[in-house]
């Protein structure tokens, strides 16, 4: 399905560009905030697609641009689709379940679906109540409480609870899947999923997963909920907290390395050699926690998180052995850059499962080593 995007910068567009990627669509349209302004520049973007995500809109701001905006660019988009000879057969707006609750923000949500609903281009409006979204790289203060909390802990802090209520959690890839309408798999759900939690306990499982994973120790990831929360959680720590150094112990026998220690949920462990030049990775996951180190010998782990250009680079060895665990929608692999054999351990959350491996083919940098 070929699908343009409003609103692809931002935290629910780039997470639905990721599902995207992983589910192997072509690359979206992306229709910028300047393409809005121009009715037949927007034309001519939703020429040729078959759904348009509207996902643009504002959440901060004063109430006049809050309500303003919403309304501003559901109008600009609906008047691109009048312009549109063939327009794409639905439009599914990115709503929010505050939509008519009386303030600034959740009346011009109602308004701008309404806009869309009215302009009688011919395409259909799916419109989608979003509860609170949740996810890595959400931006603190800005997009869910989950995220300040995160960013908070991720930085020493402690998060302050001004008002306890029940939360319902949704994960940004299951809402992405809703948008787009993808199947459901054992990674995302297209039923949206939701974790009802108070803001309370919500602080008090993050601040219990960081006063855990400080020590380089994998937390409870008892289910899907635990594992999506860590997940948001380590996304604030990376780059800045890795490599994570690990317990060492010496006596006379030689030495012994805590590499892995969990605190419950499931596992894998396994070992690999890989030989100097060769290049093992190359993907990247959208919620499996995976966890590199190297026992023996020297290499170079590098990542590049899905749909940007920087590439970051770590250098490890057997000799002072250090944890990188794997953020998720991060492309990444592991070369050996040494002139012996390369001996690295790693750990994931879950026994793989070769019909839900999640597991995305994604090239990290050009190299010219061989890769496997």
């Amino acid at each position: 399905m070929k699908v343009a995007v409003t609103g692809a910068g931002g935290f629910l567009g780039w997470h639905v560009r990721v599902l995207l990627r992983a589910l192997g669509w072509p690359e979206p349209t992306i229709i910028t905030r300047a393409d809005l302004a121009d009715p037949e520049a927007v034309a001519g973007k939703l020429r040729g697609t078959e759904r348009v995500l509207h996902l643009a809109g504002v959440n901060r701001g004063t109430p006049a641009e809050v309500a303003l905006g919403n309304r501003a660019a559901a109008t600009a988009l609906a008047a691109g689709l009048r312009r549109c000879p063939e327009p794409p057969k639905s439009v599914v707006f990115a709503n929010s379940v505050q939509a008519g609750n009386g303030t600034p923000y959740g009346d011009s949500k109602a308004q701008a679906a309404a806009i869309l609903a009215e302009a009688g281009a011919g395409s259909q409006l799916v419109d989608v109540h979003l509860p609170h979204l949740y996810g890595e790289h959400g931006l603190p203060h800005y997009n869910s409480v989950t995220a300040t909390f995160c960013r908070i802990l991720a930085d020493g802090g402690e998060p302050e609870v001004r008002q306890d209520r029940e939360l319902r959690l949704v994960h940004v890839t299951d809402a992405a899947a809703r948008l787009l309408d993808a199947p459901p798999s054992g990674v995302w759900d297209a039923a949206m999923p939701a974790l009802r939690i108070g803001v309370r306990a919500l602080a008090d499982r993050l601040a219990s997963f960081a006063a855990t994973y400080r020590r380089a120790e994998i937390p409870p990831l008892l289910d899907r909920y635990d594992v999506r929360l860590f997940n948001t959680y380590r996304s604030h720590l990376f780059p800045g907290h890795y490599p994570m150094r690990l317990p060492r112990h010496a006596d006379p026998r030689g030495e012994l390395v805590e590499a892995v220690k969990t605190h419950g949920g499931a596992g894998q462990t396994f070992c690999s050699t890989t030989r100097p030049g060769v290049t093992r990775g190359q993907h990247f996951h959208l919620a499996k926690v995976e966890r590199f180190v190297v026992l023996r010998g020297i290499a170079e782990i590098t990542l590049r998180r899905v749909g940007h250009a920087e590439v970051l680079r770590f250098p490890v060895g057997g000799a002072v052995p250090v944890v990188v665990d794997m953020p998720t929608m991060w492309a990444h692999d592991i070369t050996n850059t040494g002139a012996d054999e390369l001996v690295t351990l790693f750990w994931t959350d879950g026994i793989f499962d070769p019909e839900r491996p999640d597991t995305y083919r994604e090239t990290v940098a050009e190299r010219s080593a061989a890769s496997v």
